[in-house]
């Protein structure tokens, strides 16, 4: 199966072919039938699964026809990160036609991005309070908007931007068809969905739960010790690219800075950067300038690194919902990853739900080598006799090495 199935235009065909697509995702041979035959579509998927694609495909082959230069599609996304990744794939796929894709997002000038929309362009991907300024300017027209694509929408549900959003769909025209796609869905979502949705057909990708390519593993340690241990797993474990996950701001520059003093290419993400310094952080460590990432949750909505190797819970997230979307990140496009979680003494009951999701036992590991000062890691997390056991794990994996082809590989990690 290729995508020759749709019937793309000629240029969107050249667009596929030019970077390097072959087989269409789930996801895509899903929905884009449906977008194309312009059906309202309830999108249920995680990230890495080809989502992008499977809206700007269909979006690029309806501009194809029709005026030029007025805005016909809005993406709505709920960081700038996502914004801009979602421009890079729209940019992409459309370089062989005459559309032209504008992405607005807060952090950096509006003049720049003023100038691009009164140059003209037909898809316009936004995050909520850039997009309204522009609008209360009178620097963007939505009434001929087309197709509305809200992408992450629990995402922006977490942001608060539910209220935006409802302003948002009282600019634009009625008549108009609409796409949305969530990881999860909680109930104010789902009311959203219910009240702009018409007919729509849902498609949906495997459960709402992490990906099977991705194994999981807890150490349990001391917060105290939490960074000794980080450290020792890295020069332990043989790595591609890292990503690792900190509950707050501070807690992500000073992780990035104390492994870049032991020697590691480590840059931060986190939200009081400016939107330079973020695009630096993730454009270097998607093109191999930093090999570890250390970001908080927000700030990591919408990075696309296909190579992620690992990702480490620093600090454990605090819904089961954030650490789906945290492990989201390795294990994509059918590769295998693992999931890292340094556990505290507190953590009991977020470790037992997560395993209600995962349906198993989430393996506990212990560093060899280490010194635990006394700490004894097998006791914590004791399942509690009323929680649910849990299923036997599945994977079966013990060793501490990300293994390809039967052998381990070197730690990429450090400075070469």
């Amino acid at each position: 199966m290729n995508f020759d199935q749709f019937s793309f235009d000629r240029r969107i065909k050249a667009g596929i072919q030019a970077v390097g697509y072959t087989t269409p995702t789930p996801i895509q041979q899903q929905a884009i039938p449906m977008v194309l035959a312009g059906r309202d579509v309830m999108g249920l998927a995680q990230t890495g699964t080809g989502k992008t694609a499977a809206f700007t495909l269909p979006i690029l082959q309806r501009l194809t026809t029709g005026p030029l230069r007025q805005v016909r599609a809005l993406i709505v996304a709920p960081t700038r990160e996502l914004a801009e990744q979602i421009y890079q794939v729209s940019v992409e796929l459309g370089q062989k036609t005459k559309v032209r894709s504008v992405a607005i997002y807060g952090g950096v000038g509006k003049t720049p991005q003023v100038a691009e929309l009164r140059r003209g362009a037909e898809i316009v991907i936004a995050c909520p309070g850039r997009l309204l300024d522009l609008v209360h300017d009178g620097d963007i027209d939505l009434s001929r908007v087309e197709v509305l694509v809200l992408d992450e929408a629990d995402r922006m549900c977490d942001m608060g931007f539910l209220p935006d959003i409802r302003r948002i769909l009282k600019l634009l025209p009625a008549r108009r068809q609409t796409l949305f796609f969530s990881a999860t869905m909680p109930d104010d979502i789902r009311e959203l969905a219910d009240t702009i949705l018409k007919d729509p057909v849902t498609v949906q990708v495997g459960e709402i739960a992490p990906a099977q390519t991705v194994s999981h593993a807890l150490y349990p340690v001391p917060d105290k010790l939490k960074k000794n241990l980080l450290l020792a797993m890295l020069q332990q474990t043989a790595t591609g690219r890292v990503l690792i996950f900190t509950r707050t701001k501070y807690r992500a520059r000073n992780l990035a800075r104390d492994l870049e003093k032991q020697g590691y290419r480590a840059a931060a993400l986190q939200g009081n950067m400016s939107q330079n310094q973020r695009l630096r952080a993730i454009n270097g460590f998607r093109e191999g300038k930093y090999d570890i990432l250390a970001a908080t949750d927000v700030a990591a909505r919408g990075i696309d690194v296909s190579e992620i190797s690992h990702v480490i819970n620093f600090d454990m997230p605090d819904t089961v919902e954030a650490y789906t979307h945290r492990i989201g990140r390795t294990g994509r496009a059918h590769q295998e990853g693992e999931a890292f979680t340094l556990a505290g003494e507190t953590d009991g009951q977020m470790i037992w739900d997560i395993e209600e999701l995962l349906g198993e036992r989430i393996e506990r590991r212990r560093l060899p080598d280490f010194d635990y000062g006394g700490f004894v890691p097998e006791s914590q997390f004791q399942k509690k006799t009323a929680h649910p056991a849990p299923k036997p794990p599945s994977n079966g994996k013990h060793n501490h090495s990300y293994r390809r082809n039967g052998r381990s590989q070197p730690n990429r990690s450090r400075r070469g």
